[in-house]
């Protein structure tokens, strides 16, 4: 059956404790026509609950991260990890860090916020800001690597007494006495009113005995004038030594909310009324730290973030079907419980606390709990069947008329994107500034024409293949590394392409956006590649997919070729392997999304610098490692070769990330049986049966790297990974040999 179309762009904006319930909410019912698409700069999310037992050493990095890859895996969600820096309102786009636009019909912003640094001169030199809390974590893991070897006194001064202030300075008191035990530590908390302001009295009293008891220093009524090299100034007149400094003050909005329009608070951050949706603008919500509900101001904390998830998720519903909103009322009285990093924990509320170790296993409790629910799959299957219509309070006249045509799409010339859409794809992307093109997009016509220059050989080749991931911008970058690699492997220029994209059915605008998406990734690499985008076909199809023709220039004496490998050359592998299993186990929501994250930056890293490093060096054999994988692709070069056989070393094979640990757990492409047939031409597949990067040699990989023979001489010189050396085959050996 044909999937349905879609019909409307729900963007979340920021992965926040508010947007994963949301995420999960529409995953479990989900609304078909609907596109869902959360946008974050960090593809592992921080619960800001845990993060202080995780300084404390209690928790580990993944234990207090969701991983955002996961979720949308799950949840049927497409993930583009980007950096928002603002918003075309009038044209309904979220801006991005080094990549287009993308577009919008409803949005949500979950964005987080930050301490204001600037209030103390210095602080953005010399210290570090608790928020974004996803920074915190990596600092605070390359922190501890640093302290392992410290000698002598290490003095900690931590700035803000707030809930979050007073638990951050006992986490790392408790953390650095384990770490560093070859240094004196000593940790100072300043804070410019009284610790817990707005608390219990019963509270700060407490806190103030256990402060004394641990030895922390604690200096109330008091501001920070300046943060310097070596230490901090205060009002006071007094300078406290520190080694390091970390900021935990009162939360600041981001700089890019401003030029957004939208009506903000006071403060800098979004204004929103009680149905949480920003004032003024009917198409965009806020929530979170970045959000301030004018009829119910709230501290910036967790806890409010955690309950707006529900609310949040069921007015968005009610805003794609053109429903009326309801209010929601935050809690104004709210449990606190403050972790002191030694496994105790004080619980306060209203005019009371309480203090013991029971305390913080409550608060353990509560936190795993909720972290369950988005780092394990549920038990029940998520996402129901694609191809269920869509209600059609979601369609607009255009999409009206889509929907009637649903299931009885036309194929052949059909199915071709409209000319319409074509057009205003292509005069967003703008013409190629690559040379040598005689008719291209500039002057379209039925056909491109290219002129090859004297002393030059046309180096041709094409790949198509459909999208392994959702970020479409993303798929077009890797999509046009994988189709010029085997230009580059010849040692060829790359000189034009003719793109074959396939987009989903949807309402036009998502058609032109998709299109739009995958062209300008694939732009963005061959622009730098100075290959000139000529021209194409597009269609409709049941999924996104994307290839290219390539056309490279190359001097016929100085070509690559897969045949060519001399007995005494060393081999050259320029990119690690593993994106087979990877994406394989991303299919299913089991890869990590640190894991994906790396994969597709070395999938979109360019071999065109050392593919003419090669060149240079005087490679005698080059392809690159695709499809058939490094063992199908090594095999064709000592095929072509002649007597020739490779030592190959297992031992050396570069790896992603993760890629080995899935192979362990039992992942696989589906490709891998097929390339498995070529292991009778490998001699020591019994004696290394349990090698862990065994199965490595037969995963298929998009957009891999280069192969290379080169002499011994010149291997230190390419950008790569000896992984072995070509050998005089004798009667009977192998083309390949494990070592």
């Amino acid at each position: 059956m044909q999937a349905a179309p879609q019909l409307k762009d729900l963007v979340l904006v920021g992965g926040g404790h508010a947007h994963v319930h949301v995420l999960k909410s529409l995953g479990m019912k989900p609304m078909p026509g609907v596109r869902l698409t959360l946008i974050g700069r960090d593809i592992e999310t921080p619960y800001s609950g845990m993060i202080p037992g995780f300084v404390a050493g209690t928790y580990s990095f993944d234990e207090c991260h969701i991983d955002l890859a996961r979720l949308a895996a799950w949840t049927g969600a497409r993930l583009i990890q980007a950096e928002a820096v603002g918003i075309d309102r009038a044209n309904r786009q979220v801006l991005l860090k080094d990549r287009p636009p993308v577009s919008y019909d409803l949005l949500s912003l979950d964005t987080g916020a930050a301490p204001s640094l600037d209030a103390i001169p210095g602080a953005e030199q010399h210290a570090t800001p608790v928020k974004p809390i996803a920074d915190l974590g990596r600092r605070w893991l390359a922190f501890l690597e640093r302290m392992k070897d410290w000698r002598g006194p290490l003095r900690v001064a931590v700035i803000g007494g707030g809930a979050g202030g007073v638990e951050l300075a006992f986490a790392i008191d408790h953390r650095l006495r384990e770490v560093a035990s070859g240094a004196a530590v000593s940790v100072t908390i300043v804070t410019r009113e009284e610790i817990l302001a707005g608390q219990a009295a019963s509270a700060r009293k407490t806190m103030r005995a256990i402060f004394a008891r641990r030895g922390i220093r604690l200096i109330e009524g008091t501001a920070t004038t300046k943060v310097e090299q070596g230490g901090i100034q205060l009002a006071s007149g007094e300078r406290i030594d520190a080694d390091a400094v970390f900021v935990v003050t009162e939360a600041s909005a981001s700089k890019w909310f401003a030029g957004t329009g939208l009506a903000l608070d006071e403060r800098g951050f979004f204004a929103v009324d009680d149905t949480l949706r920003a004032t003024g603008d009917e198409n965009i919500f806020a929530v979170g730290d970045c959000a301030t509900v004018l009829a119910h101001p709230r501290p910036k904390a967790g806890v409010f973030a955690v309950r707006q998830g529900p609310p949040l998720a069921a007015n968005l519903r009610r805003a794609l079907l053109g429903q009326r909103l309801e209010p929601f009322t935050p809690q104004s009285r709210y449990l606190s419980i403050i972790g002191t990093g030694d496994g105790n924990a004080l619980a306060t509320r209203n005019g009371w606390s309480v203090e013991g170790a029971w305390v913080w296993r409550w608060k353990d409790h509560i936190d795993r709990k909720w972290m369950r629910m988005y780092r394990e799959p549920p038990k029940r299957a998520m996402q129901m069947n694609s191809t269920a219509a869509p209600d059609p309070a979601l369609a607009d006249a255009e999409a009206r008329r889509l929907l009637a045509d649903f299931g009885m799409r036309c194929g052949g010339c059909g199915a071709k994107v409209g000319a319409s859409v074509l057009a205003r794809v292509l005069a967003r992307l703008g013409p190629s500034p690559g040379s040598g093109v005689t008719i291209g997009l500039d002057a379209p016509d039925d056909a491109a024409m290219i002129e090859v220059p004297p002393g030059q050989a046309l180096v041709q080749s094409v790949d198509f293949f459909r999208t392994f991931i959702d970020d479409p911008f993303v798929f077009g970058e890797v999509a046009a590394v994988h189709a010029l690699g085997d230009v580059w492997a010849m040692g060829a220029k790359a000189h034009s392409a003719l793109a074959l994209a396939i987009v989903p059915v949807a309402a036009e605008r998502l058609m032109e956006e998709d299109l739009f998406q995958m062209l300008a990734g694939a732009r963005r690499v061959l622009d730098q590649a100075g290959c000139a985008l000529i021209g194409g076909h597009s269609g409709e199809g049941p999924e996104a997919a994307l290839g290219f023709s390539v056309n490279g220039l190359v001097e016929p004496a100085r070509a690559l070729r897969k045949g060519g490998l001399k007995p005494g050359d060393k081999l050259v592998l320029t990119k690690p392997l593993g994106t087979g299993v990877i994406f394989a186990a991303a299919m299913r929501g089991t890869a990590r999304g640190r894991w994906i994250a790396e994969a597709l930056a070395s999938m979109r890293r360019a071999s065109s610098d050392t593919a003419q490093a090669l060149v240079q060096a005087g490679a005698h054999a080059c392809t690159d490692v695709t499809g058939f994988g490094l063992a199908g692709h090594l095999a064709e070069m000592v095929r072509a070769s002649g007597e020739v056989s490779v030592d190959l070393r297992l031992d050396a094979l570069p790896a992603l990330d993760g890629a080995v640990e899935l192979f362990a757990q039992g992942f696989a492409s589906s490709l891998q049986p097929e390339n498995l047939r070529a292991r009778h031409l490998i001699d020591g597949m019994e004696s290394h049966a349990a090698h862990p990067k065994l199965a490595l040699l037969f995963d298929p990989q998009t957009a891999g790297g280069l192969l290379a023979s080169v002499p011994t001489e010149v291997a230190s010189r390419i950008d790569g990974v000896v992984i072995g050396e070509v050998q005089e085959r004798r009667d009977g050996q192998s083309f390949i040999r494990l070592t």
